[in-house]
């Protein structure tokens, strides 16, 4: 189909499983994801996904090969290319720090001596971190494990992406600066039709959709009408609570409301004080505001 927007994912790795997950809960209905398939369709015909390395997604939308792509904010930073990012996700989150040898007396950039070799996945971000810092960098450019290039004696210094630390602790290397904090992103190329446009709109708002709802969950209770007052004040919903009557009770009603999912024991202890009974809580899967 003419019309159909391209989106393109990680094949693999830490975002890849969450995206597809969240695509299909936004109502993007693929056909089954094989390991050896390199794309996929929506039943309806209005979207492909392409599944690619998270670091080739920019080149691609650059390209014209994609529309849009779900990647990380450190790879749009490091490739630097005339691509827009549209929504940060929220989910993903690392940083991009400097790490030395735990032995190492330096505590600092500060401290680095000039000329130093500095392995990294990222060299156009490192190269641009060491040079606004006043110091020549020896970049050596590393597809994978940089961690380990310091005791190997390949380098001194590294430039990684980390969520906790862990991998760099338990090769001996210590942080001694942060460059920048990472998310998933979602990105798009220039020069798309108001078609593909309002597609891209539309699936924003689908995504915004299943994100929301998931800090949500529906609460259902049978509450006394006379303590309606009192259970807005701590059941606001997301305006004000829906109220139904019973059939042949006139004491009680039947109420429906959105709440945040850390207030569902909070809300079930206040309910039940004031009389509450039959209370159900159910997840949400879609919240369009």
């Amino acid at each position: 189909m003419e019309n159909m927007l391209k989106i393109a994912i990680p094949n693999k790795g830490r975002l890849s499983e969450k995206i597809y997950e969240l695509l299909n809960n936004a109502g993007l209905h693929f056909e089954t994801k094989g390991e050896r398939k390199l794309s996929v369709k929506t039943q309806d015909g209005k979207y492909s996904l392409v599944f690619v390395r998270t670091q080739d997604i920019p080149r691609l939308l650059d390209a014209n090969v994609a529309d849009i792509g779900f990647t990380g904010h450190d790879i749009v930073v490091e490739e630097n290319l005339d691509i827009e990012e549209i929504k940060d996700l929220g989910f993903g989150a690392c940083k991009m720090v400097v790490a030395v040898r735990e032995s190492d007396s330096y505590n600092s950039v500060s401290d680095l001596p000039q000329n130093i070799n500095v392995a990294t996945s990222f060299p156009n971000i490192t190269k641009d971190f060491f040079a606004k810092n006043g110091k020549n960098a020896k970049v050596i450019e590393i597809s994978g494990a940089v961690e380990i290039t310091p005791s190997l004696g390949l380098s001194d210094v590294v430039v990684d992406i980390t969520s906790s630390g862990a991998t760099l602790k338990s090769n001996n290397l210590k942080i001694i600066a942060e460059i920048l904090s990472s998310t998933a992103v979602i990105v798009k190329r220039k020069g798309l039709t108001d078609s593909q446009n309002e597609k891209i709109s539309s699936l924003l708002r689908a995504l915004d959709s299943v994100i929301d709802a998931k800090k949500k969950k529906y609460l259902m209770a049978h509450v006394p009408l006379s303590k309606m007052d009192e259970i807005k004040k701590f059941l606001p919903g997301l305006s004000t609570p829906t109220i139904m009557k019973l059939y042949n009770d006139d004491e009680n009603v039947v109420i429906h409301v959105v709440i945040d999912a850390d207030k569902v024991y909070d809300s079930i202890d206040n309910l039940k004080k004031i009389g509450g009974q039959g209370i159900l809580i159910m997840t949400v899967d879609q919240m369009v505001k």
